[in-house]
């Protein structure tokens, strides 16, 4: 059973506690500081706007390695053409609020609510919040938004106003973490979506392997 968090002090239990679907911890607040010992620990938050802050650490978790990325005959088409144009973390407010008003089949609503706005802009002012996006004649299109560690990217949110404008800007992003030494990008939960772009499911303990120093 998921352990409550009373007091913001109160630190996470052990990741082999979380439930069957990978609930570990309910309640506590997105501080910066809760925050960044979560994410240091493999757990991110997820959760109704009606429900207390909920926190996650799956067995298996859905991961995709930066060097392994596939991609579609189509999507070597539209990398090719130059109709996009790829920015890393140029106007990551513009992202996030167009992640937050995306509409996703299945869901009624989004868990990107003000106060996960405020949280992640202010990791985002510190450098541990990034975003990649996708510009087409000036207008930002397509994108997502994510924590970044030292051995690993954690994708929060994507959007795509046009074709293929999220995977152009997941692309050229695992290609900039490649180069700068990062291998894996955690992806948190499967979808088909991403598992068409080469996403894998790997045991829990191999994946906070790679947050290790």
């Amino acid at each position: 059973m998921a352990e409550f968090l009373y007091h913001e002090l109160d630190p996470f239990p052990d990741y082999s506690e979380a439930d069957d679907d990978g609930l570990l911890a309910i309640g506590g607040s997105l501080s910066v500081p809760r925050l960044k010992e979560a994410y240091s620990k493999g757990i991110f938050p997820w959760y109704a706007p009606d429900e207390p802050p909920l926190w996650w650490c799956p067995d298996p978790r859905c991961v995709l390695y930066t060097d392994q990325i596939k991609i579609s005959k189509s999507m070597k088409q539209t990398l090719r053409r130059g109709h996009y144009e790829f920015r890393y973390n140029t106007n990551f407010p513009q992202v996030i609020q167009h992640c937050k008003m995306t509409y996703r089949h299945g869901q009624p609503g989004t868990w990107i609510t003000e106060e996960f706005i405020y949280a992640y802009t202010t990791l985002h002012q510190e450098g541990m919040v990034v975003s990649a996006e996708t510009w087409c004649a000036g207008e930002l299109v397509g994108g997502l938004y994510g924590v970044l560690l030292p051995h690993l990217f954690c994708g929060e949110s994507m959007f795509s106003h046009q074709n293929d404008a999220s995977k152009f800007a997941l692309i050229h992003l695992a290609q900039k973490l490649y180069n700068e030494g990062i291998n894996v990008i955690d992806c948190q939960l499967h979808t088909p979506h991403l598992e068409s772009l080469g996403a894998k499911m790997i045991p829990r303990t191999t994946f906070l392997e790679y947050l290790q120093p």
